[in-house]
């Protein structure tokens, strides 16, 4: 059986597009569970116009308060009966046969819980803006392969890159994944699915886009503004805070996952060593002290040990700041 988990939340204006892109699939699925999260448009109307002429049951479910997208879908996933559950969002595009190629893998692979895909990407009006989600994130062959070998969860510390709207995951996979965590903040559903099927090998990729994603400036979670980079000459000049803040949100942030995985029994503990070497690299260096002369030392030992690559692949540009900022 084949359900599809949908959370919306003033989603009206995209939404017609993304159900007929399921009700269109090559493979049908078998029901359409909706959690709406408090919506004041016209989201739960066209849901249930909808519902009137689907070939599959579609069970639509309103919150009486809003639970935010991590809490809706954990509601929303409990809720669907199927052995396969299809992830949606509320604005994007299936192709017709993602359902077909994702279930095919499932078929093929019977120790894998939940397989993800990549993704076109559109805009407002649904044109395709000529690159993919995996081009975007850099998901490329050498971190494919990485993947392959079992060291996804290698990637994953260092940035979340399965989007939860290419996702499908088998039913019996979720009593060890539920109740999602929601202390921390950037840790959404997706992400952590990711990240606990990860650790123990139990998540793959389909190479190819499955859907197409789209992108806007309302949408709640998902691809947002990259950040500007900084320019040469400021980082002589911007205030040395406004360097050390984001170094020590990082450093917080891996502290907090590095300790809510400890404490899952689902996996050995040795594949959280790199976690725990990049949290404390990123308390390092926002304690670096103010005196330049007095971070050379710290700084080269940690080149040394190649701790900086945790940092970005461009190593020398966190270096260089850090000597010199």
């Amino acid at each position: 059986m084949i359900s599809v988990a949908m959370c919306t939340y003033n989603g009206a204006k995209y939404l017609p597009e993304q159900l007929e892109s399921i009700a269109n699939q090559i493979v049908p699925v078998d029901e359409l569970v909706v959690c709406d999260d408090g919506s004041n448009d016209d989201t739960i109307q066209v849901l249930r116009s909808f519902s009137e002429k689907a070939a599959f049951p579609v069970f639509i479910h309103q919150n009486e308060n809003n639970l935010g997208s991590t809490k809706n879908f954990e509601k929303c996933l409990s809720l669907c009966k199927g052995d396969i559950i299809f992830f949606s969002d509320q604005d994007d595009a299936w192709q017709k046969d993602k359902v077909q190629k994702q279930i095919a893998y499932f078929d093929t692979h019977p120790n894998i819980d939940a397989v993800f895909s990549d993704a076109m990407m559109m805009d407002d009006d649904s044109n395709p803006t000529g690159r993919t989600i995996w081009q975007e994130i850099e998901f490329d062959d050498v971190a494919q392969n990485k993947w392959v070998i079992g060291e996804a969860h290698e990637i994953l510390f260092k940035g979340f890159v399965v989007t939860g709207a290419t996702l499908a995951i088998r039913k019996s996979a979720l009593p060890r994944l539920m109740p999602f965590p929601t202390h921390i903040p950037d840790l959404i559903h997706d992400a952590y699915i990711a990240l606990i099927l990860g650790l123990q090998e139990k998540i793959d990729f389909i190479n190819e886009p499955l859907i197409s994603y789209r992108i806007h400036a309302r949408q709640q979670v998902g691809f947002g503004a990259k950040a500007e980079p900084v320019r040469f000459r400021d980082r002589f000049f911007r205030d040395r805070n406004e360097k050390l803040l984001p170094l020590q949100e990082r450093a917080d942030k891996l502290e907090q996952i590095y300790q809510l995985l400890m404490g899952i029994p689902l996996f050995p503990k040795d594949k959280l060593k790199n976690l725990r070497i990049a949290k404390e690299h990123y308390k390092k260096r926002a304690k670096l002290p103010k005196n330049r002369l007095t971070r050379v030392v710290p700084v080269m030992t940690d080149i040394v040990k190649g701790r900086y690559l945790f940092s970005s692949k461009h190593w020398w540009l966190p270096v260089f700041g850090d000597l010199f900022e």
